[in-house]
């Protein structure tokens, strides 16, 4: 039987992750962690306020993240974190070297009309510039997949699975 991944659903904000996490782990059969609640309270003080945060505020964050997916490690899970540059990436795979990334992807138009009509999420569609800016799409050494958005919630589940079923099995690695 084929060991589960244990993956992260990346992007930048509105892409989806909080939607699609769920729905992915759902298909996978494994647990999902909203990559958001490992937050602690002044980054989320400092992006309602609409500051992005700097590296040394995602630094906890991504070893909070990191120490559960290390946890999952032959068990399979699947959490959210927009794990915008190569380094958060490597801080992450270095707590969880089986990791792997699923980088939703699509057009600013369609992400910040979705941002526009979220309800309740402490992120301002104000901060999507500064992400885009960040964003350092998968290098081609990354374990990890590129999955467009466009669609609906299921459809775009369904290509994640289909990305991450061609994945070697982490246990070949």
């Amino acid at each position: 039987m084929r060991t589960p991944h244990v993956v992260v659903v990346m992007g930048v904000a509105g892409t989806g992750k909080t939607t699609i996490g769920p729905l992915l782990a759902a298909r996978l059969g494994v647990p999902y962690a909203e990559g958001d609640d490992f937050h602690p309270a002044a980054n989320i003080a400092k992006m309602s306020a609409g500051h992005p945060l700097d590296d040394a505020d995602r630094w906890p964050w991504l070893d909070a993240i990191g120490a559960w997916a290390h946890g999952r490690a032959g068990l399979g899970g699947v959490v959210s974190s927009s794990a915008l540059k190569r380094a958060y990436r490597d801080r992450l795979r270095a707590a969880a070297p089986g990791v792997v990334f699923v980088h939703l992807t699509g057009d600013r138009k369609l992400i910040e009309d979705r941002m526009s009509h979220r309800q309740g999420h402490f992120m301002p569609t104000a901060l999507l510039d500064s992400q885009f800016a960040t964003l350092q799409p998968l290098a081609a050494d990354e374990a990890g997949v590129a999955v467009e958005v466009s669609g609906t919630p299921e459809e775009i589940t369904a290509r994640a699975v289909r990305a991450l079923d061609a994945l070697p099995d982490p246990t070949d690695q």
